[in-house]
């Protein structure tokens, strides 16, 4: 006997959306110290995804977190952060020697740089902040940009998406307009879905590679996803 749904599972179904959207738990915020329900983001919806005190998305949290108990390889550091958000601007800005803030695109005070072709000198930063932007773009020449900019001993901080199951990263050419896009990557502008070949294409970029990985109970405490990464590149130093 074959299983039907009807109107009725449907309207169900649609409350049970409904009351995600503005969620069901209390969390903490490691950003603004916000405590309370967090709001569902993003199509579809990601319940309790942001923060309804600072706005901060999972991996910004993630990032406050790991900031937290490594604070020390930003402090009085030279700090690039490619297209920067103002919530960790805010975090980063007191405690460094100098940042800037980078996009194709700025909005003052902002400068116009290019991840796959960095107009800055070799090794003139000590850390370079890429939350959701490699997928965006050419990973290899980024990564390599990236290495060459950063002083020995710098970091590269990454977070994008990534499907831990998949061997290897999806990219595919054929794939240009924004509509067949979200089909294939999840996201108009985004042309690739990170593999778990992406570690070894950040070591061939010269990198020694580390992770910080949301876990219990800072999943349920801040509302993080499960398995959440933050990639950790290290310059060697000389």
């Amino acid at each position: 006997m074959s299983l039907r749904f009807g109107p009725l599972q449907d309207l169900r179904y649609g409350l049970r959306v409904l009351q995600s959207l503005s969620g069901r738990y209390e969390r903490e915020c490691p950003l603004c110290g916000y405590r309370g329900r967090f709001s569902a983001f993003g199509i579809p919806p990601r319940p309790d995804a942001r923060c309804r005190g600072c706005g901060s998305m999972e991996r910004h949290r993630l990032f406050a977190l790991w900031l937290h108990a490594n604070e020390g390889l930003l402090r009085g550091r030279r700090v690039l952060h490619f297209a920067p958000e103002a919530i960790l601007r805010k975090l980063i800005t007191p405690i460094s020697a100098s940042y800037i803030g980078a996009d194709l695109n700025p909005q003052p005070p902002d400068v116009a740089l290019n991840l796959e072709q960095i107009e800055l000198a070799d090794a003139s930063q000590d850390a370079i902040l890429c939350n959701h932007v490699l997928e965006h773009v050419d990973h290899h020449r980024a990564l390599r940009e990236m290495h060459r900019v950063l002083a020995p001993g710098g970091v590269a901080l990454l977070t994008f998406p990534i499907i831990e199951g998949w061997a290897q990263t999806y990219e595919n050419p054929a794939v240009t307009s924004a509509h067949d896009r979200l089909l294939h990557f999840g996201q108009e502008d985004h042309i690739k879905f990170f593999g778990a070949d992406v570690r070894q294409h950040i070591v061939d970029a010269g990198f020694e590679l580390e992770e910080f990985t949301a876990v219990e109970p800072f999943v349920h405490r801040h509302a993080l996803l499960r398995g959440g990464k933050l990639f950790i590149g290290r310059k060697p130093q000389r």
